[in-house]
């Protein structure tokens, strides 16, 4: 079976004062997509039917289920007629520690922390990244998200979907992924960057969404000290990002940005620059 489209369209009826006119829209498609690892399914998540290799790979490293892409010793792809699996095989020791610590995580896409059955799995302890980490302009974190727009394709015919970039100094975006749910987009750009040998600690990652918790983790997790957000980050993702190192840039829109901790990656301050 093959794998859904990752949007469709389809007709309404849009709605002025005083008159209505039949339009088609293009919708995203919404799919569960399943995390299987060693025959067992450890996630089910709803989330664009596109890139599923890199979602697996990306959810399998930001959740601590493996540190390398050498510890997953195959993945396929597989499509139902209910939703999709990712079928992993893990090197045995990495399967060992999954089935000491197995837990359920089925949620939608707009909670990353449905599932988690303790308080320690949801505020888990995170590494340092001080000392790691490029240094970029004022003006590169600034720009950071208008270059992020260039590499929504999805979001330009649906309007509906959230994008994680990884920008580089003097490169700007060089990958981007998309996906209904802002977790996935984010973990679908860690997978990606994994299997093509990129190194996030090169750069920073660009989204197009509010910073929350786990999308703090989930950076952390991933090597990457800078982090540059459309949106605003909420109080609890602020004091992980500088528990852990990371450099959290947000309300990135057009010419300017909030800098709200680890200000050494920045090149120039922003009263420096006209």
């Amino acid at each position: 079976m093959d794998l859904p489209q990752p949007f469709g369209a389809t007709d309404a009826t849009h709605h002025r004062p005083g008159s209505s006119v039949a339009v088609t829209r293009a919708l995203p498609e919404e799919t569960a997509i399943a995390m299987v690892y060693d025959g067992s399914t450890h996630a089910v998540m709803m989330a664009t039917p596109a890139d599923v290799e890199d979602f697996a790979m990306g959810f399998s490293l930001t959740e601590g289920i493996v540190t390398g892409t050498a510890q997953i010793a195959s993945c396929d792809v597989i499509a139902h007629e209910k939703g999709i699996e990712a079928q992993m095989w893990l090197a045995e020791d990495r399967g060992a520690a999954l089935a000491a610590r197995r837990r359920s995580l089925a949620g939608p896409v707009g909670c990353g922390l449905c599932g988690i059955d303790s308080i320690e799995a949801a505020v888990r302890s995170l590494p340092s990244l001080s000392g790691m980490g490029p240094t970029l302009s004022v003006q590169e974190i600034a720009a950071a998200t208008d270059s992020l727009r260039g590499w929504q394709p999805l979001h330009d015919r649906t309007r509906a979907v959230h994008a994680a970039g990884f920008l580089l100094p003097g490169q700007g975006v060089v990958l981007a992924r998309e996906d209904v749910g802002r977790h996935n987009a984010l973990d679908k750009l860690i997978g990606a960057m994994a299997r093509q040998g990129i190194a996030p600690a090169q750069g920073a990652i660009v989204l197009t969404s509010r910073v929350s918790t786990e999308m703090v983790q989930k950076c952390v997790m991933a090597g990457c000290a800078v982090l540059i957000a459309v949106s605003a980050p909420t109080l609890h993702a602020l004091r992980l990002a500088e528990g852990a190192g990371l450099t959290l840039a947000a309300f990135a829109r057009g010419e300017g940005f909030d800098l709200f901790c680890h200000p050494e990656r920045l090149r120039a301050k922003v009263s420096d620059v006209a």
